[in-house]
């Protein structure tokens, strides 16, 4: 096995800690952290059987096109649970429902199941970023830090860990077709750096449910 494909197995290893840690403290966490918990376990289910497909040479790109739309309902899900009297509701499930909306035309007419669906994956990245932004500002604000301030910390390592993933990784949701087609060695770059962030992500995800436990 080459550097970068152990690269790319060993960021699964960050997962899995998070998906068990998240099963075993599911009934003691707060109910933001249990909303996104289901995040976390889609991910897990997701990323598992796309490594599975891959080690036996199997287009995963299906698995893709559904962790893209039901991922993104899942943060739907989490931001509208966190943002409740900030951002009102009916604006955050109009965006999720015009976004899975848009996944399923992009799939049918533009991006097929079996390629890389790099407009979708740029468009929920897009919206993550502004989403995790506006709770920044949130966390500021003075009656939250008041009404909330045990759970600020661990939320914040949560909303941290998307906002750094999704906005680093922009560029290869981006030109992710672009890159898979001009060269094998530089799809594995491409999906080193990508690695590293995922990784990034889960281990803020774990410090965020780990922080919360220990409060």
């Amino acid at each position: 096995m080459s550097f970068s494909e152990t690269i790319i197995l060993l960021s699964h290893v960050p997962i899995l800690f998070t998906v068990t840690y998240a099963a075993v403290y599911y009934s003691k966490l707060p109910r933001e952290l249990k909303v996104f918990s289901w995040f976390i376990f889609l991910s897990g289910i997701i990323q598992f059987i796309s490594l599975a497909f891959w080690f036996v040479s199997k287009n995963n790109m299906p698995l893709l096109h559904i962790y893209v739309a039901a991922g993104f309902l899942c943060l739907a899900w989490f931001y509208n649970t966190l943002l409740n009297g900030f951002i009102d509701a009916g604006i955050i499930w109009c965006i999720a429902i015009l976004f899975l909306l848009f996944t399923i035309i992009n799939t049918l007419f533009i991006q097929p199941i079996h390629t890389f669906n790099s407009i979708a994956l740029t468009v929920e990245a897009i919206l993550i970023v502004i989403l995790a932004l506006f709770t920044y500002r949130f966390f500021l604000s003075d009656i939250v830090k008041e009404t909330s301030g045990r759970n600020i910390k661990s939320l914040n390592w949560i909303n941290s860990g998307l906002f750094i993933y999704y906005s680093s990784s922009i560029l290869i949701f981006y030109s992710g077709a672009v890159i898979t087609a001009l060269s094998r060695s530089l799809n594995l770059y491409a999906w080193i750096f990508h690695s590293f962030f995922s990784i990034v992500m889960y281990t803020c995800f774990f410090i965020g449910l780990w922080k919360r436990s220990k409060t």
